[in-house]
């Protein structure tokens, strides 16, 4: 069985494009990676409700790859807030399994589809909106910072897209600094 050369040249550039786009901003690259998986694979013929479902499994486990390069980078110019991921990452891995081992398994593609235009829409219009936290504002304490990592892990799990999305403009919501923020979230 061989590949087909024009799939190949299609998957380098979406990774190409989505590594970039995951180093620079501290993303995952599922926002990116989510629809034109599912657009390719629907056009080699298969089923839209399990395009979808393929291509959130894919990106999941794709950001494992631009995260550890992205963080690397990161931290080599010392923006890595590890405070701040002590306290995040415990809730983020628990809402992820939550996601993907339950309701993951049970919504339809379909379902799954409408919840990630939803969440990207949503992200969308915090990202125009542009709106700045109060002065006074700062990160909550270990226990909120694990419920929102966890609420981070589980929109991420469900929708497979790097935690980026929700946890930069948290963190950012909570006064740090947008270069620590990009550089934690990777």
């Amino acid at each position: 069985m061989s590949l087909d050369p024009l799939l190949i040249v299609e998957l380098v550039a979406l990774g190409l494009c989505t590594g970039f786009l995951a180093g620079l901003l501290g993303i995952g690259g599922g926002m990116i990676m989510v629809p034109f998986i599912s657009a390719i694979l629907g056009h080699r013929g298969v089923e839209p409700g399990l395009a979808v479902k393929m291509a959130i499994a894919t990106s999941m486990a794709t950001i494992i790859f631009t995260s550890i390069s992205s963080v690397r980078a990161h931290h080599q110019r010392g923006a890595v807030r590890w405070d701040i991921v002590k306290r995040l990452a415990p809730g983020i891995v628990l809402g992820a399994g939550i996601a993907s081992l339950g309701l993951f398994a049970v919504l339809k593609g379909g379902s799954l589809a409408l919840l990630f235009a939803a969440f990207v829409s949503f992200s969308a219009t915090q990202m125009l909106l542009d709106k700045k936290p109060q002065a006074s504002r700062t990160l909550p304490g270990s226990a909120g910072q694990l419920g929102a990592g966890t609420a981070i892990g589980f929109l991420s799990g469900l929708v497979g897209a790097g935690g980026g999305f929700v946890s930069v403009p948290f963190m950012t919501w909570c006064n740090v600094a947008i270069h620590n923020a990009v550089a934690t979230s990777a």
